[in-house]
């Protein structure tokens, strides 16, 4: 059924002026982001059980270098994201693309939000943040030992719904790449000469 004044396209095709897979630059972003989550994530689980060591304090600084890491890079992603148009959907049935556009804006906004709450945790427990020691962030918070302890399992409740919905979105991709043979995933490989 054409549109008026537009070529008839079957539902679910991409519009002319969309792009058939992501920029080179949303590729990047989003490999690197992944790579960094999961084992900012890995590293967060395995620190949170060790006994008080000098071991221990290296990997909390870790943790937070990588967290303002994941912070900085989540907004250059979102400023990308929202000047450079990303491939039209892919045609499934509505529940799952409800599904998917629901798990990918909770996931953009918890970028923001786990490492922000582990900052806030971090400034009110009186531990400042100097990323990769070399430059000093601000308290996000004053130091307040309460509002700490409210504030901890905050991050963690934040962290552990991301791995959640990092494991949704992972499922999800397998689904169409091995169920559905739609190409999906082809649109965030890295390009092959």
């Amino acid at each position: 059924m054409a549109v008026a004044g537009r070529p008839g396209r079957l539902p679910g095709m991409s519009p002319p002026d969309s792009p058939s897979r992501y920029t080179g630059t949303a590729i990047v972003l989003h490999w690197l982001l992944a790579l960094l989550i999961a084992g900012t994530f890995a590293l967060g689980v395995y620190m949170h059980e060790l006994p008080f060591s000098p071991a221990r304090l290296k990997y909390y600084s870790w943790h937070k270098w990588a967290g303002v890491t994941i912070l900085a890079l989540s907004f250059l992603r979102l400023a990308w994201r929202l000047t450079h148009k990303p491939p039209a959907d892919l045609p499934m049935p509505g529940w799952q693309a409800t599904a998917a556009h629901a798990t990918h804006h909770l996931l953009y906004a918890l970028f923001f939000i786990v490492p922000l709450v582990g900052w806030a945790y971090s400034s009110a427990a009186g531990f400042p943040i100097v990323w990769f020691g070399v430059l000093p962030l601000p308290d996000f918070v004053p130091v307040d030992k309460a509002l700490a302890e409210a504030i901890k399992p905050w991050h963690e409740r934040t962290a552990m719904l991301m791995a959640a919905l990092v494991l949704l979105h992972v499922a999800g991709a397998i689904k169409h790449q091995l169920i559905d043979r739609d190409g999906l995933i082809d649109r965030m490989r890295p390009a092959r000469d």
